[in-house]
């Protein structure tokens, strides 16, 4: 049982850590591992059409991320506040994280830009959570749109060019608090290229919380408190999940956020059926994922639950051998890096 944190902890250079994307999307490095040879090649994303073949599933989360960043001030002081949507409660009420949050006490009335959105603390929760309910004319994604900035992981520190680069091409359904990052990869051409060659493009839909940014912060892996995350599959996505299942063609994840709601849904029916709601799984050695054929991910962070879903896949020992080979080539990790493709 690989339940101890520290079997999955590596060394990683800190300027490794991609600051910035590369202008080219399909230009990134693409190591590929086959599980079953236990072999590693080194390519490039665009190769990724030599892998994937007619009769093969592509699923891509069509999450959006919202610009959710938002900067303001206390009305009553003028105290700057620093408020990060986390998700939708009903109508104009949000769950967020507010900078200083000792300063925002339930009644507190917030303001944003020349005053054109505004909040009022309706309910204090723990770790600097509040509920605030917003006031505003128009359309709230509208004016979000205008006064909001990207909410980039805290890994990242350099500021962002272009918004639409922490955005898939397929981005469409909007509500995440965070990109979906392998995706970020793909170009309208090659999907299309794919597409032309026979591949199906199944989209679904999990809306990404920032707990998948929250480290693991207890020694045994059990023990730690997986974030959940709103997620749906309509009903046609799942018949074609399911007739590649009966046509042997393979099924490949892009990403951990489909990973995860296919084997949410997979687990709980035994095949794929059309589903939403909130799933809190986490995926670690030794479960099986069952539910995919093959995973296209980043580069995770060390102590991650990311790292410890792909070691369920590949095994943790070809994972780190893969990972400590990463560093060695200086691959580039996490959102804005390299990729991997699993193929088991």
């Amino acid at each position: 049982m690989t339940t101890d944190i520290n079997q999955y902890d590596f060394d990683l250079p800190e300027e490794l850590i991609a600051q910035t994307p590369l202008k080219d999307r399909a230009s990134s490095r693409m190591m590929v591992l086959k599980t079953g040879e236990e072999k590693i090649e080194h390519r490039t994303f665009t190769d990724i059409k030599e892998y994937i073949q007619a009769g093969d599933c592509l699923v891509l989360n069509d999450t959006k991320v919202l610009p959710a960043r938002l900067y303001g001030m206390k009305e009553d002081t003028g105290g700057k506040v620093e408020v990060l949507l986390l998700h939708q409660h009903e109508g104009d009420v949000w769950e967020v994280l507010m900078k200083p949050a000792k300063k925002v006490k339930e009644g507190t009335v917030l303001s944003f830009g020349d005053g054109s959105l505004k909040a009022v603390c309706t309910k204090e929760m723990e770790h600097g959570g509040r509920l605030v309910e917003f006031s505003y004319e128009g359309i709230f994604l509208e004016v979000l749109d205008a006064l909001g900035e990207m909410p980039l992981p805290p890994y990242i520190t350099e500021q962002l060019e272009d918004r639409d680069r922490y955005q898939t091409v397929y981005a469409k359904e909007e509500g995440s608090a965070a990109a979906p990052t392998a995706g970020l990869h793909f170009t309208e051409n090659l999907l299309q290229e794919l597409e032309d060659s026979g591949v199906n493009l199944v989209y679904l839909t999990l809306h990404v919380g920032l707990g998948t940014f929250r480290p693991v912060s207890v020694e045994n892996v059990e023990e730690h408190d997986m974030h959940a995350e709103f997620y749906t599959l309509d009903e046609e996505a799942a018949e074609r999940l399911n007739k590649a299942k009966e046509e042997q063609g393979r099924i490949i994840s892009i990403g951990t956020t489909s990973t995860r709601t296919l084997e949410t849904i997979y687990r709980e029916h035994g095949r794929f059926t059309a589903d939403s709601g909130w799933t809190d799984i986490f995926i670690y050695p030794p479960q099986q994922v069952k539910s995919i054929d093959g995973l296209v991910t980043n580069f995770h962070l060390p102590k991650s639950t990311l790292i410890m879903l792909v070691s369920a896949i590949a095994g943790r020992d070809f994972i780190l051998e893969a990972y400590r080979r990463a560093v060695t080539e200086k691959y580039r990790f996490f959102s804005f890096g390299d990729a991997m493709l699993i193929l088991k």
